[in-house]
């Protein structure tokens, strides 16, 4: 079958990004453009636009046109940003995605809470057992990239650094670890959907732009759980790598 007219002109569009035709930070040609350069109806310049934003490729502000988006993405190497080098020496995890990138935090929050239905499982515990709960956003560059959500069983992290809103050098796995609660094993899982709106507007994604969620547990020995941390990411600015030996 004949590709659509809006695929067409997406495929153009992308070309001229990826050869650098239209580099980072330039403003792509606009609706009204593309109706009179390509002689389409508005509905078919707006689906090609879309293509290009779900791709990750373009972003829309509020109160500004499209741009070709100018973030470089953060390779988010699981293997190597878990490892107790890292966090055992006093480094921040995030040391091995950033490659010295300035990050910051915002929008932090550290309450003790009735655990949730869906959390309790993933540590051990009873629905509306004594959590801690670290909510914050990180940014990247200025940009929101992340929201992660920490649960903590309050049975073993009451009255220590946890519960603070700066955990200290090597994070919340090195106070763990000075708790006797070493992780010894961390497990992943991934998938991928649209953001909610609440989600949406903290990460200031632009319109078809999709999330994805990690959740991660970690473990001390004897397999006693002692976290579960909720991770959305702005899909359009991660890349996800893992590596393991044969």
């Amino acid at each position: 079958m004949p590709t659509p007219p809006y695929r067409l002109i997406a495929d153009e569009l992308r070309r001229r990004i990826l050869t650098g035709d239209l580099a980072p930070g330039a403003v792509v040609p606009g609706e009204r453009l593309l109706v009179e350069q390509y002689d389409v109806a508005a509905e078919t310049a707006r689906r090609a636009l879309g293509v290009l934003a779900a791709e990750g490729l373009t972003e829309t502000r509020r109160g500004s046109r499209t741009r070709v988006r100018a973030f470089r993405p953060i390779l988010r190497q699981a293997t190597k940003r878990l490892a107790r080098q890292q966090w055992g020496e006093g480094q921040s995890i995030w040391r091995a995605d950033l490659d010295e990138r300035p990050m910051a935090t915002d929008r932090l929050s550290v309450t003790e809470q009735p655990c949730p239905a869906h959390i309790a499982p993933g540590l051990g515990l009873e629905p509306g057992e004594a959590v801690w709960v670290r909510d914050r956003r990180y940014l990247v560059e200025g940009e929101p990239v992340m929201l992660a959500t920490s649960y903590l069983p309050a049975v073993l992290v009451a009255e220590s650094p946890v519960t603070l809103p700066d955990t200290g050098p090597g994070g919340i796995y090195a106070r763990l670890t000075e708790l006797g609660y070493a992780p010894v094993l961390f497990r992943e899982q991934a998938r991928a959907r649209m953001p909610l709106p609440e989600e949406a507007g903290a990460l200031a994604l632009g319109p078809g732009t999709p999330v994805v969620l990690i959740v991660r547990y970690a473990y001390a020995e004897g397999g006693r759980p002692v976290e579960v941390n909720e991770m959305t990411l702005d899909a359009s600015r991660y890349l996800l790598e893992w590596e393991f030996p044969a």
